[in-house]
């Protein structure tokens, strides 16, 4: 889409639809802790969803970013041939590793030798994985069309595929539970296995327009795509390689929480917890694909993304802030999410020390965003790289050395580590930014 006089209302105007996907996204998380919260045995049911979903969103992790480099590279119908090819052939890698997971043997070692879950945990979340087997790859498919969809500016068909999602997520629940019969952990992962499904077959039908608009690639003149496998593969296995860092720390977290004090009671509020902050979030995940469709192939308009990026974070602290640190945070987690009165009281502490997490998040996404429009994507491995290590090394003292609270060592490992990686960019940012006329 045309950049030319772009205004603050216009990037408004073209990250709203983002915003509405990411935010229609954090509804489910509480819907579905809600329903796990209401059924039979909620703390080994919440914690198995709380495993399953942490491990399913690891191995998707490579897949991840296929959105930004679809929103970045797809210019012409050769290259949209080549990274579609290359999205087929990651989505199998990723299936085939998600089916060896589920493997008895490999799931058991995994969950009771090396993380040391109880006996029931591992069977509910066991179950779990296999019914979200199909997620990894529809993540992948829908996120190629909706990078196409982003990059012709149609933001609102990203929306609609998300009602979608919701609307099929709601529905498999609801059958999960009444009709077969599920148990908690059962039910989440269907109903999210069925939702994204539904959503990125409804993503393909909707990106058609915007790909029979894709030209040939020119030739002859001097001007032909320098687009090879080999240039996707380096553009993005430092993407790919970065979100592996980021989702493998679930997995981490689950690991030490498992071995902390409180741990059945850190297991069951951390899912709670991450879904009301991720409400808050969706203002800078949202935010990224903003920065590499507008920012101009000059950066031009980079300074206006960076006023509004501003104005989000500011926007996002404050709101998460004003219900951690006060009684919405408790009506939240009893009426809303239904924790026991006992679980809510526990889960504040957590919720405050993420109160930051959000502003954050919409720097990364700016920073990311500036670094991927200019190709130097291995800044943003290094930063990812750095913070997992922050994580994983706070977790070990807070869990290991000093015998902290599960969730509390947890959330202060995830600030901490999101600092580092946002101090880690500002160099290679403030570089580019500098040459900017």
């Amino acid at each position: 889409m045309s950049n030319t006089g772009l205004k603050i209302k216009d990037i408004l105007r073209f990250w709203l639809p983002l915003e509405a996907t990411w935010l229609m996204m954090a509804v489910e998380g509480p819907f579905l802790a809600a329903v796990i919260a209401r059924l039979a045995e909620p703390k080994f049911n919440l914690a198995a969803y709380g495993v399953s979903y942490s491990l399913a969103i690891f191995l998707e992790a490579p897949i991840i970013m296929i959105m930004s480099a679809s929103t970045a590279l797809v210019k012409d119908r050769s290259i949209y041939m080549k990274l579609r090819k290359f999205t087929y052939i990651l989505n199998g890698i990723i299936t085939v590793s998600m089916l060896i997971l589920v493997a008895p043997p490999v799931f058991t070692f995994v969950t009771r030798r090396l993380i040391g879950l109880p006996e029931e945990v591992v069977r509910l979340s066991q179950y779990a994985c296999i019914l979200m087997l199909p997620w990894p790859a529809a993540i992948g498919y829908r996120r190629f069309f909706q990078g196409i969809m982003i990059r012709a500016g149609q933001t609102r068909r990203v929306a609609y595929g998300t009602i979608v999602r919701l609307s099929g997520m709601a529905l498999a629940a609801l059958a999960a539970r009444h009709i077969a019969q599920w148990e908690g952990a059962l039910v989440g992962a269907a109903a999210l296995s069925f939702g994204v499904t539904a959503e990125a077959v409804a993503s393909r039908f909707m990106a058609a327009g915007a790909v029979r608009k894709l030209r040939p690639p020119e030739t002859g003149n001097g001007t032909e795509s320098p687009m090879t496998y080999r240039y996707i593969i380096n553009f993005y296995f430092p993407l790919a390689l970065t979100s592996m860092l980021a989702l493998g720390v679930p997995p981490i977290e689950t690991f030490f929480v498992g071995h902390s004090r409180m741990a059945l009671e850190s297991l069951a509020v951390l899912p709670v917890i991450y879904a009301l902050v991720f409400i808050f979030r969706t203002l800078g995940l949202s935010f990224q694909e903003v920065v590499i469709a507008l920012a101009g192939e000059k950066l031009e308009n980079i300074k206006l993304l960076r006023k509004f990026a501003l104005i989000l974070a500011a926007f996002a602290v404050g709101t998460l802030g004003s219900v951690a640190f006060s009684p919405l945070a408790s009506f939240w987690y009893r009426t809303v999410s239904g924790l026991t009165p006992e679980l809510a009281r526990f889960a504040l502490q957590p919720t405050q020390v993420m109160t930051i997490f959000p502003g954050l998040m919409v720097l990364l996404s700016f920073q990311r965003g500036v670094l991927v429009g200019k190709g130097e994507t291995k800044h943003i491995t290094a930063a990812a790289s750095l913070e997992v290590t922050t994580v994983f090394t706070l977790l070990f003292l807070s869990v290991e050395v000093f015998g902290m609270v599960g969730a509390v060592a947890a959330t202060m490992a995830l600030v901490v580590g999101r600092v580092m990686a946002n101090g880690y960019l500002l160099r290679p940012v403030s570089r580019i930014l500098r040459r900017l006329p």
